[in-house]
């Protein structure tokens, strides 16, 4: 059995190599999970030409992952705390790498679909455990430190997906974006298995009835969302969707309140203001900016004429700039907290995406555009860094597994409901028939991308101004560890 003791200074070898070793791992797994979900954005004019497919097939490529991603991320989390997180992790990150092969050789565009979701499938396994492997590796004076570097890394996939989406696309095939994740994965997966410390949670049990009510409750909306327009919205099949998914979701709301003897997700963590701020901000930012650059990147190939690579290179003033901002962030976190700089780039993200839509309508070519796009890649650079801590903070540390699953969740199903909410919109105003039709539809959809991000400036004002980064080191350098080392069995 091999225990760390995190006692002992950051430079101290043994818990040097473990810590160093576990960032590594999951920083890596963190990026390539984080990479599907938007990599295909810039792909999707090369998938549709090649398999087929409307609008709603498209939405599918992307919600399919983000969705099971989001539905089963708490699952993810409460099997590592049952049956061993590096064990549930190695699994994990085998089905991401399977459904990867399996999404490169799609056929057609319902077996792409299928692969995608088996893809989130494994990803929601894996990922909830990145951050509770990381917590149990490293000293909780580093804690913070590590917690920004596995943000500023996630929050960099998501923001480059489009732009190795569009070079692998243009320069081999937009299989590629897929087969890249093979490689990868069967590397990963040995030093994974070697490096990682195996650890368990105190008595975990499964809460089956809580999965499947959230699961198919969240199913039904996403659904109702992306079928509403093409099938009209007082269809049987939409509005049964829509009214079975809300009444689903009040469901688990009631069961887990009443009933559940161990809740995947307890209600009484939304007592708190922060848990509840931080994570309403997480699913408004990313239903805004999500939706937002699903339709953006299509934006410059369908009505600017670039390849695939070239709609990708022209958004780096914007999916760039974490690489320049998170570090500086990173910084500031412990100087000033992480609130101010949550509710700033929210803010900044909101301006910008408002700037982008009055420049798309008014036919502005890309110059004018690269500002407002500088200034929606701060405000996301400034959210992403101390977003982490913020969560981390605003539980006990033995509730700490859960809150990373539940965040993770909503910014998923942000995601996935921003593609349908933006295409919704999109959809109803305008359409691919031409450039014309293009921009009518998708100017009111980053106006109301706008306007949910600005929401979600005003949730992240309500987090306590105490909360931050260094706040949760202080919690989990004082409270006893969440879990026992069990081990490398």
């Amino acid at each position: 059995m091999k225990v760390i003791d995190q006692s002992q200074p950051w430079g101290a070898s043994i818990v040097n190599r473990q810590a160093v070793w576990t960032l590594v791992v999951v920083s890596v797994a963190s990026f390539m999970a984080g990479l599907d979900n938007l990599v295909v954005t810039t792909a999707l004019p090369a998938i549709r030409a090649d398999l087929g497919g409307g609008l709603a097939d498209l939405e599918w490529t992307v919600s399919a992952y983000t969705l099971t991603f989001a539905v089963l991320l708490m699952l993810g989390a409460a099997l590592g705390d049952r049956f061993g997180r590096r064990r549930m992790f190695l699994i994990g990150m085998t089905v991401f790498t399977l459904g990867s092969a399996a999404a490169a050789l799609a056929p057609n565009i319902g077996t792409l679909i299928a692969a995608r979701a088996v893809q989130g499938i494994g990803a929601a396994v894996a990922m909830p455990l990145t951050l509770t492997l990381l917590a149990a590796a490293v000293p909780a004076a580093r804690r913070g430190a590590a917690l920004g570097i596995w943000s500023a890394v996630s929050g960099l996939a998501v923001s480059v997906g489009p732009l190795i989406g569009g070079s692998l696309t243009e320069h081999f095939s937009w299989q590629w974006i897929f087969w890249v994740n093979v490689p990868v994965g069967l590397a990963l997966l040995p030093i994974a298995r070697a490096k990682l410390a195996e650890s368990r949670g105190e008595n975990p049990r499964l809460d089956v009835p809580g999965t499947l009510l959230v699961s198919t409750g969240l199913f039904g909306i996403v659904l109702g969302l992306v079928r509403g327009n093409p099938d009209g919205w007082t269809d049987p099949l939409v509005l049964a969707s829509l009214v079975g998914g809300v009444l689903l979701l009040l469901a688990f709301v009631g069961y887990e309140l009443r009933w559940a003897q161990r809740p995947m997700l307890p209600m009484r963590l939304f007592r708190g203001r922060a848990f509840s701020a931080v994570n309403a901000a997480s699913l408004l930012m990313y239903l805004g900016m999500f939706g937002s650059i699903f339709l953006i990147s299509q934006y410059f190939q369908g009505v600017g004429g670039y390849t695939p690579e070239q709609a990708g290179l022209r958004m780096l003033p914007w999916t760039g700039m974490p690489l320049l901002v998170s570090p500086l962030a990173g910084l500031l976190i412990d100087r000033i907290g992480g609130r101010p700089l949550v509710v700033t780039g929210l803010a900044l993200q909101a301006l910008g995406l408002a700037g982008y839509a009055l420049l798309i309508d008014h036919s502005a070519g890309y110059g004018p555009q690269v500002p407002v796009m500088v200034v929606c890649g701060i405000g996301m650079s400034l959210y992403f860094a101390p977003t982490a801590g913020l969560v981390m903070a605003s539980v006990r540390p033995a509730e700490q597994g859960i809150a990373s699953g539940a965040n993770n969740a909503m910014r998923e199903v942000g995601g996935a409901l921003g593609v349908a909410v933006l295409s919704a919109v999109f959809s109803a105003q305008g359409g691919y028939d031409s450039a014309a039709a293009f921009t009518d539809g998708v100017v009111p959809a980053l106006l109301v991308g706008a306007a949910v991000v600005a929401a979600g400036a005003v949730a992240a004002a309500l987090v306590p101004r105490r909360h931050g980064i260094r706040a949760a080191a202080k919690v989990a350098d004082h409270a006893a560890p969440t879990a026992a080392p069990a081990g490398r069995a």
